[in-house]
């Protein structure tokens, strides 16, 4: 696998946090893309940091969206959006390390979260 550091996902998914995951801390999730995957289907990740790892390191929580290039930029615009907010949804509240799983990330919560940041967009254009 390689990885390469992925600015313009990051902005992509700083903007979708502060507009509608204000839990998020921006400082501490980064955006990669990987290539060269072997798993089947998978589009995107959300890894994270545990807590004894923070811990015993002396760091807070940290989170990395991984999009798997040889699927993700397959993907229209608009379903790019849905993935990236998709793998934030995985972050719980309390931005410890841990995840929410897929009883709460759901295509139904995804496609609200994505209507309600469209609508933000939207009214930030007027701003």
């Amino acid at each position: 696998m390689k990885y390469e550091y992925a600015e313009d996902l990051q902005r992509i998914a700083e903007e979708i946090s502060v507009m509608i995951f204000p839990h998020v801390d921006i400082n501490n999730i980064k955006c990669y893309r990987s290539y060269g995957t072997s798993s089947r289907g998978t589009i995107a990740r959300c890894h994270a940091l545990n807590k004894i790892m923070q811990k015993a390191i002396g760091i807070k929580a940290i989170y990395v969206l991984e999009f798997l290039v040889e699927r993700f930029e397959k993907l229209d615009d608009e379903e790019k959006i849905k993935v990236i907010i998709h793998e934030l949804m995985h972050i719980p509240k309390s931005f410890g390390g841990g995840f929410k799983y897929h009883d709460f990330v759901t295509e139904r919560n995804v496609n609200l979260a994505y209507k309600e940041y469209k609508k933000r967009k939207y009214e930030n254009r007027f701003l």
